[in-house]
């Protein structure tokens, strides 16, 4: 199975016999592919067409909305809680992150870097809002309302010690950036893995 290059990076943070929950799980694709690591996964989707796919894979997923319905969960029922790509169309960015390492151990978040440089020459030059392959909608009808940059996540992070236990940034082409130099600004999406604890074992 081929994934999306961030959950490509996500599913190498996951260790056998973890138990996740995949928030915005969309089609099932992260899940499908981790339970064939032997790891125990559930899912929550907010689209019906997006439940139906994932239980034709046979995947253990439900209807609900992550802005309400994660704080209906108890404490600490999963080791990981992912939540990808999704972040910046929440109502409530903050809540969801502290109800993401309340049920979980640990959670990782991936989104897309609003200060790649990309980005920045398009409100520079065009003086409008930017579009790319993970920021496709017009300014009309797009789902993201809280975009935010590497920056902003991690001076977040900072303010709510939260401890980032690891991180990866990836370019637009997908490969992994490993110097810290202009991160903010070379990095097309980042994936980090954070807690609120410090240490974490599965």
């Amino acid at each position: 199975m081929s994934l999306r290059k961030d959950l490509k990076i996500i599913s190498e943070f996951i260790e056998e016999k973890e138990k996740i929950l995949d928030v915005g799980c969309g089609d099932g694709d992260l899940i499908d592919f981790l339970s064939k690591k032997l790891v125990d996964c559930r899912g929550i989707e907010l689209s019906q067409e997006g439940v139906n796919k994932c239980v034709e894979k046979g995947l253990t997923v439900i209807q609900g909305d992550a802005n309400s319905d994660l704080q209906d969960y108890p404490n600490n029922v999963f080791t990981t809680v992912i939540l990808s790509q999704t972040i910046h169309a929440m109502s409530s960015p903050e809540d969801v992150i502290m109800n993401l390492i309340r049920i979980g151990k640990r959670a990782i978040i991936s989104f897309p870097n609003f200060a790649y440089w990309k980005i920045r020459l398009d409100l520079l030059f065009r003086g409008r809002m930017p579009k790319n392959d993970i920021l496709p909608h017009e300014w009309y009808n797009t789902p993201n309302i809280h975009l935010c940059s590497i920056s902003d996540f991690e001076h977040f992070c900072k303010q709510k010690k939260l401890k980032i236990i690891k991180k990866v940034l990836i370019s637009e082409q997908g490969y992994k950036i490993n110097s810290s130099f202009s991160e903010n600004l070379m990095a097309y999406q980042g994936v980090y893995c954070i807690s609120k604890r410090k240490k974490f074992s599965v």
